[in-house]
C-alpha cells in the first residue's frame, strides 16, 4: 500500500456533486456562432492567420502563437470566419479581448490531421513541438503550456510524474466524469508524459469520493506501471503543492516549481488532450465542462466545443432565468462571477455553476477582524493570513510581500472559516495585482531610464564624432591655405595677402573706377563744343590686368574649395550644410564680380591703345 503524507489546514465544505454525475455525458449541440479567443492561457495570445470571408476546416489553424509561452488557436468546426473583432471574454474584470467569429456549416469536415500513434520512433523533442502545435495547455488550473512545463529545467530531473484526479472543490465533476469515460486515453496520456520524462515513478492521486472513476482507472491501467492512488477527500487536496505533499511527503520550497523537487504535476483533462493530438492527431478544440446549479433543470457534464457561448450552453443544459441568481465560472470556492452569459467556453472552463436564490448563501456584511486565528489554523499554506489582511488593507505591500503573499494560492479557506465574514481572498488577489502593477512601472521605467541612457551616450558620441570631423576639416584647411601662401609668396619674399575677399573687393572697386574715369575723360562737353582727348604724350592710367587675373584665379580656387567642403557635409549628413550653402553661393558671386571687371579691364586696355594709336599717326 502506497504511504500517504498529509498537508496543514484544509475544511470539509459541502460537496453538491452528486446533482451533476447521475446523468451521463452529455454532448453540446453546435450553436449558431463560435467566439474562439485569441488568448486562453498564461502566456502571449495567438494572433490570427485568418481574415473574414475564409472557410475553414476542423482542426485548422485560425491563430498562430507567438513566443515561448504561445500556443496556436484552431477551428473547433467547419465553417466561415464572420469577424475578427473585441467581445466579451471569461474574465473577473469583463473586459472585452480580441476574438474570432466562426460560422459553422454544420457539415463539421476535418482539415488535415497529422497523428503520431507510433511515438517511441520519433525524437522527444518532436513531441514536445507536436503537443504545443496541437494547442495544448493545462486543463484544470491557469492554463500554462503543457510543451513548457514537459521540459523542465536542466538541473532538475522529475523522478515521479503525477496525475492530479483529485477535484476538490465542490461542484465540480468534469475530472471525474472524464475519468469514468475515458480512462484508457487518461493512462494513454501519461504513457506519453511518462516517455517524455522518464520518471522512476508514475502516480494517479484521486479523492476516495469517486468510486466509478477509481474503478475504471484501475481497469485501465491494468499492467502497466502506472499506479492509481486513493486519498482522503479534503478540500484543497487538488491543489498542486498540496498534493505532490500527500503523494510524496515534499515541499515545494517558497519560489520553487514542482520540478525543482524532483514531482511533475498534470491534470487528467491534459493528459487526455495529449493521447488524443499524438495518436489521432485531433488539436484541443472541445473540453468537459460541468454545467449545475439549482436554476439548471438537467445539470449535467458536457463535452463542448471551444467558443460555444455560455448561454447557449446554459439553455441546452435547461436554464431557469426566474431562478437564477448568481452564474459563476468554475467552483464556489475559487471562481468568480460572470457579468454575462455571452461569453465563450475556453480551454480553461471546468464549471458553470446557475445558482439560484439562496443557494450559495448571502454574504454577510464584513465586520472586524477578532483575532480567533481560524484562518491561520485552516490555511494550507501555512501562511499568517491575518496579519496579510492588515497589511494589504494598509497598503504596506513590502510587507504582505515579505510574508509570502505570494504562497497564497487563493483556495478561499481563509474566507470560509472566517467568523467576521471577512473577504480575506479579495484583500490578497488587491495586494497581488498592485505588488505586479508597480513591478511592471518599475520594469518600464528601469527600461525607459536604460533607453534615455542610451540615447544620451549615443548624442555624445556623434557630437564627438562631428568635433572631430570638424577639427579635421579645419586642419585641412589651415594646411591648404598655408600651402597657397607659401605658392603665392613674391619674389622678394613678401607674403601676399590672404584675404581674398577684401582683396578681391578692393581690385573690383579700382578697376571700375579706372573705367569710369576712361569715359570721363573721353567724352564731348557742350560747353565748348569740342572733344576733349587725351595728349598723346599723356597715357593715362590703365587697368592692373594681372592682379585681376590673379584675383580671379583665387576666387574660383576659392569657390572650389567651399564646393568640396559642402559636398562632403551632405554626404556625412552634417549640421553646417545650409552654412556651406550659403558661403557657395556669396563665392559664386564673387567669380562673377571678378570676371566681369577683368573682362571689363580688357576692354578698356584695348580702347586705350587705339586711342593712343590714333594720336600718334
Amino acid at each position: 500500500m502506497t504511504k500517504l503524507w498529509s498537508f496543514p489546514g484544509g475544511i470539509h465544505p459541502e460537496e453538491n456533486k452528486h446533482q451533476s454525475t447521475v446523468r451521463p455525458l452529455q454532448q453540446s449541440s453546435l450553436p449558431d456562432r463560435l467566439v474562439i479567443p485569441l488568448q486562453q492561457h498564461i502566456g502571449s495570445p495567438a494572433e490570427t492567420r485568418v481574415e473574414p470571408g475564409d472557410r475553414v476546416l476542423k482542426g485548422d489553424v485560425i491563430a498562430d502563437a507567438i513566443g515561448t509561452m504561445g500556443v496556436p488557436v484552431h477551428a473547433p468546426t467547419s465553417g466561415t470566419i464572420e469577424a475578427i473583432e473585441k467581445a466579451a471574454v471569461p474574465h473577473p474584470s469583463g473586459l472585452l479581448d480580441w476574438c474570432i467569429s466562426l460560422v459553422p456549416d454544420g457539415q463539421d469536415t476535418w482539415g488535415t490531421r497529422k497523428a503520431l500513434a507510433d511515438y517511441h520512433q520519433h525524437e522527444r523533442q518532436d513531441i514536445l513541438i507536436h503537443i504545443r502545435d496541437s494547442g495544448i495547455v493545462g486543463l484544470g488550473g491557469a492554463g500554462f503550456p503543457t510543451s513548457i512545463k514537459l521540459r523542465p529545467p536542466e538541473q532538475d530531473k522529475v523522478d515521479i510524474l503525477i496525475l492530479n484526479g483529485a477535484e476538490c472543490e465542490p461542484y465540480i465533476t468534469a475530472d471525474d466524469t472524464l475519468m469514468r469515460t475515458k480512462a484508457d486515453q487518461v493512462i494513454s496520456g501519461m504513457e506519453i508524459m511518462a516517455w517524455i520524462l522518464e520518471p522512476e515513478r508514475c502516480v494517479i492521486g484521486i479523492e476516495d469520493n469517486k468510486p466509478e472513476a477509481i474503478q475504471a482507472l484501475k481497469q485501465a491501467a491494468g499492467q502497466t506501471r502506472i499506479e492509481v492512488v486513493v486519498i482522503p477527500t479534503r478540500y484543497p487536496s487538488g491543489g498542486e503543492k498540496q498534493l505532490i505533499q500527500i503523494l510524496t511527503g515534499r515541499e515545494v520550497p517558497h519560489g520553487g516549481i514542482p520540478a525543482d523537487t524532483g514531482v511533475m504535476c498534470q491534470n487528467v483533462g491534459t493528459a487526455v488532450a495529449v493521447a488524443r493530438a499524438v495518436h489521432l492527431g485531433e488539436p484541443l478544440i472541445s473540453r468537459i465542462t460541468t454545467v449545475t446549479g439549482q436554476a439548471i433543470r438537467e445539470p449535467a457534464n458536457y463535452e463542448v466545443l471551444l467558443g460555444t457561448p455560455v448561454s447557449h450552453l446554459l439553455a441546452q443544459a435547461g436554464l431557469e432565468p426566474d431562478r437564477l441568481e448568481r452564474l459563476i465560472l468554475g467552483g464556489p470556492m475559487m471562481g468568480y462571477t460572470l457579468q454575462t452569459d455571452q461569453v465563450p467556453v475556453i480551454k480553461t472552463t471546468n464549471c458553470l455553476i446557475a445558482a439560484a436564490h439562496g443557494e450559495l448563501g448571502q454574504q454577510p456584511p464584513e465586520q472586524p477582524c477578532i483575532r480567533c486565528g481560524a484562518c491561520s489554523e485552516a490555511c494550507p499554506m501555512e501562511l499568517l493570513p491575518q496579519q496579510l489582511f492588515w497589511h494589504a488593507r494598509a497598503e504596506e505591500f513590502d510587507k504582505a510581500e515579505h510574508l509570502n503573499l505570494f504562497d497564497c494560492i487563493e483556495c478561499g479557506v481563509c474566507s470560509y472559516v472566517c467568523p467576521s465574514s471577512i473577504p480575506l481572498v479579495q484583500y490578497y488577489r488587491f495586494a497581488k495585482g498592485e505588488i505586479r502593477t508597480h513591478r511592471i512601472e518599475t520594469l518600464k521605467s528601469d527600461q525607459a531610464r536604460q533607453r534615455f541612457e542610451a540615447r544620451q551616450a549615443r548624442l555624445e558620441r556623434e557630437q564627438a564624432e562631428k568635433e572631430a570631423r570638424r577639427q579635421e576639416r579645419a586642419r585641412a584647411a589651415a594646411e591648404a591655405q598655408a600651402k597657397k601662401a607659401r605658392q603665392e609668396e613674391q619674389p622678394d619674399g613678401t607674403p601676399v595677402s590672404v584675404d581674398t575677399r577684401k582683396t578681391g573687393s578692393k581690385v573690383v572697386e579700382e578697376a571700375l573706377a579706372r573705367k569710369a574715369r576712361a569715359t570721363a575723360e573721353g567724352s564731348v562737353h557742350p560747353a565748348d563744343g569740342a572733344a576733349t582727348t587725351a595728349s598723346p604724350t599723356e597715357v593715362p592710367e590703365g587697368p592692373d590686368l594681372d592682379s585681376l587675373r590673379k584675383q580671379l584665379e583665387q576666387a574660383r580656387d576659392k569657390l572650389a574649395t567651399m564646393e568640396t567642403m559642402l559636398e562632403e557635409a551632405r554626404q556625412a549628413r552634417a549640421d553646417n550644410v545650409e552654412k556651406l550653402e550659403r558661403a557657395v553661393a556669396k563665392n559664386r558671386d564673387r567669380v562673377s564680380r571678378a570676371e566681369q571687371a577683368l573682362h571689363s579691364a580688357k576692354g578698356d586696355s584695348r580702347s586705350t591703345t587705339h586711342s593712343n594709336d590714333q594720336a600718334g599717326s
